[in-house]
């Protein structure tokens, strides 16, 4: 098999949810890990590394799907910026907003994404489903019980939120795997001390988990943005550049993964 073939063939599997759902999973708890272990040097190279793996990602995306992680990206970066730096919810260890997170809120979008794909998503619609909102719930309610160290409100009023899109919104098997692999993020990312939720939240007094129940919860709102968004800001890009857009009817490609 010649160089070239190989890379094709390595590139092909890299696609698949199989292969790239636990590469993520590897290789954002590698890099969180070792985010908490030292300073703004290999944070830069973490992040470099982070953005190479969503650009990698992107090129077999349809136009409209990168235009989606995109958005995902921008948003969600706003959003970073006005909740940590300027609100104070949550610190990042060094202070800083870490270069690594935005791509980071790509690679989430992609690893739900992924998982619409999955068979188990495409045959299970209900039992998947109800498993993120089971989960959601269990956890919220934990928060709300103090015996995860605090009484988390703001996690509950979130996951609330989150529990009605998984319910009723457009893409419920993307907010299902981005809840799963969320919680995992915001878990393994506090414990190893990567980021700290505040236990109140300035101005509102409201007390936080630390992670909040609900965390998962801004990550799909960030989805949901781009569902909604994309198409439009798409749409307005070939207008200008004079292109003939192919936009999918539907919120997400489901290609079951085989």
């Amino acid at each position: 098999m010649s160089a070239n073939a190989s890379i094709r063939q390595a590139w092909q599997q890299f696609q698949r949810p199989g292969v790239f759902i636990p590469g993520i999973v590897v290789l954002t708890t590698t890099g969180l890990w070792l985010d908490s272990l030292a300073g703004l040097g290999l944070q830069l190279v973490l992040s470099a590394i982070a953005w190479a793996v969503l650009l990698i990602a992107c090129v077999a995306l349809s136009p409209l799907d990168r235009c989606r992680v995109a958005v995902v990206v921008v948003v969600a970066t706003a959003a970073e910026v006005a909740c940590s730096l300027i609100w104070g919810i949550y610190d990042y260890r060094l202070g800083n907003l870490p270069l690594f997170v935005p791509a980071g809120h790509g690679l989430v979008y992609l690893v739900g994404y992924r998982f619409s794909q999955t068979r188990l998503a495409n045959a299970h619609h209900a039992a998947v489903r109800a498993a993120a909102i089971v989960g959601v719930g269990t956890w919220a309610t934990l928060g709300l019980s103090g015996v995860l160290g605090r009484i988390d409100v703001a996690g509950a009023i979130a996951s609330a939120v989150l529990i009605v899109f998984l319910l009723r919104g457009r893409a419920p098997e993307l907010y299902a795997g981005v809840f799963f692999f969320v919680a995992f993020l915001e878990i393994w990312g506090t414990w190893v001390g990567t980021w700290r939720w505040h236990e109140y939240i300035p101005g509102l007094g409201l007390m936080n988990g630390n992670p909040p129940s609900g965390a998962a919860a801004g990550y799909v709102l960030f989805d949901i943005a781009a569902l909604a968004l994309a198409p439009g800001l798409l749409a307005v890009w070939w207008r200008l550049t004079g292109g003939a857009p192919r936009v999918e009817d539907s919120p997400v490609t489901h290609e079951v993964d085989r």
